[in-house]
This record gives C-alpha cells, sequence and structure tokens, in this order.
C-alpha cells in the first residue's frame, strides 16, 4: 500500500510524482494493525504485490492515474461525461430531489433561470427553483410577493437580491440573470431580476462556489426539500402558492435572449431539441 495524499486535503500543496511515492507491506493475517512495515525485510514480496497491481490496473481500466484534487468534483474541469446534454434544460412543477449531476452544472459561469407562473390575486409566495441547502446552494422564489434570489456559500455568506416591485397577478414570467465575472473559480457576478421581460431588481453577488454545493441537497421545483438555501422560509412552508407551468435553466450562450423573455416557440425549441 501507499498513500499519494491525504484524501481531505482538497487543495494546495505540490504533490509528489507517482513513482516517488513510498509503498508500505503489512501482514494482513498477523498484523492487523498494520504497525510492522514489512518492505524492507521483504523487498522481493513487495515489488511482485506492485507489480500485480499495475497488471490490474491495466485489465480494469485505471491507468492513467488522475491526481487532480478538487478539480475533479466539477465536470467541466474533469472533463467526464455529464447527464444532462446542451445549454439549455426544462424543468416542470413537482421535480425534486434532483441530484446535483442530473442538473445543468451553472458553477463559474454566467446563466439564466426562467419561470412561467400563475400568481393568484393575493400575491406570490414560495419557492419557484432551488438548488442545494443551508450549507451552499442558491434559490429563485417570492417573498411578500416579490421575487427574489438568494446565493449562499458554505451557509458562510449569502448575498440576496428582490424585486422592487410585485409578482403581477395572473400569467407572467419571472427570470433571473446571472453575468458571472470571470477570471477563474468561484468568483462574483451580477444578478437581474425580471417580470414579464422588464427589470425589477439588480444586485451583486460577491463569491460563488466553484465545485460542488451538496452531496446529498437537491434541486426542487415549486419548493425545496431538505435543509433550505434561505432562512426567509422553512421546507415545510416552502411550497408555492400559485402555478408553476415550467422552469427553464440556460447556460451563458442562451442567457442573452434581447426581451428578456422566452416565447412559447422558444420553449417548444428547447423541448423538442432535447428529445
Amino acid at each position: 500500500m501507499t498513500k499519494h495524499r491525504t484524501p481531505w486535503e482538497m487543495k494546495g500543496g505540490k504533490l509528489p510524482a507517482f513513482d516517488d511515492d513510498v509503498w508500505e507491506l503489512y501482514d494482513g493475517g498477523k498484523d492487523w494493525t498494520q504497525a510492522n512495515d514489512l518492505a524492507k525485510k521483504m523487498p522481493e514480496k513487495l515489488h511482485e504485490l506492485q507489480r500485480l497491481w499495475l497488471i490490474e490496473a491495466v485489465k480494469y481500466n485505471v491507468l492513467p492515474l488522475d491526481d487532480r484534487q478538487i478539480e475533479r468534483l466539477n465536470s467541466d474541469l474533469a472533463g467526464r461525461p455529464v447527464l444532462v446534454k446542451g445549454n439549455s434544460q426544462l424543468l416542470f412543477a413537482g421535480m425534486g430531489r434532483l441530484s446535483e449531476n442530473s442538473v445543468l452544472n451553472i458553477k463559474n459561469k454566467s446563466f439564466a433561470i426562467t419561470s412561467e407562473l400563475e400568481v393568484p390575486a393575493k400575491g406570490a409566495e414560495g419557492v419557484i427553483i432551488a438548488q442545494g441547502g443551508r450549507f451552499g446552494g442558491w434559490a429563485l422564489y417570492a417573498k411578500g410577493g416579490r421575487a427574489k434570489f438568494v446565493y449562499n456559500v458554505l451557509g458562510i455568506k449569502s448575498y440576496a437580491v428582490e424585486a422592487t416591485t410585485p409578482i403581477p397577478a395572473g400569467k407572467t414570467q419571472v427570470r433571473m440573470e446571472f453575468a458571472y465575472d470571470g477570471g477563474g473559480m468561484g468568483k462574483g457576478g451580477t444578478v437581474t431580476l425580471y417580470t414579464g421581460g422588464k427589470e425589477v431588481g439588480h444586485g451583486r453577488v460577491d463569491q460563488t462556489q466553484g465545485f460542488i454545493f451538496s452531496a446529498d441537497e437537491t434541486t426542487d421545483i415549486g419548493y425545496e426539500s431538505g435543509t433550505t438555501v434561505s432562512p426567509d422560509y422553512t421546507a415545510h412552508g416552502s411550497r408555492f402558492n400559485g402555478k408553476i407551468k415550467w422552469v427553464q435553466i440556460d447556460l451563458a450562450e442562451d442567457s442573452k435572449d434581447a426581451d428578456h423573455y422566452i416565447s412559447h416557440d422558444e420553449r417548444l425549441r428547447v423541448a423538442m431539441a432535447q428529445q
């Protein structure tokens, strides 16, 4: 056995070359505590097991070894396949407990969230879409009748942008656009809120999460399960009080609509493109 690095040290420091790793050898039948390293006493046996390890690694496609650290958590950096293809994803009311890998990766890039709603006369209240939870994530929701976007960084910092006017009753669209600053991972960006294609709010998120929101928190449409991104609501009281027709996530390439509004034809184009 050998320890190439400490698993919970996710970044920083210079890693040794694989060829420089120090291998240890233990007799598991007698020394279950691994207190007696036999590598120097039995170099032939160590070499035999190292060769066997390489044979099995080749057999099961373990090679080449990848010693990148926290970068491997981000599919864009790791270069691994993703479950969701393209730059747009269409979601519907009631969808919930969607794992992070089954939703478009919005980290470290510009993106937009557009929702078509039917708002009751008494005003909108509740979650439209939320990803993550108390210790990292974001949510677009209605509070006191107004659209609000919150970005929660690791449960340490929270940035909120709220609309200046209420969401009108009846059928309407609520949209949030996030313009990423660029220049690296976990940078900030500018948030703009729209209702019916008209700007109703503007603000800043100074920092974002560059790699992962949570191992167990999920994405929910029309409510939030688990812990909540924002203290403005609870999981039991998070359900949207109107109707959510659909929610569309667009990455940078598709989030620059001149009118900040998704027409019926555009929504159908996205839906058909994913068939």
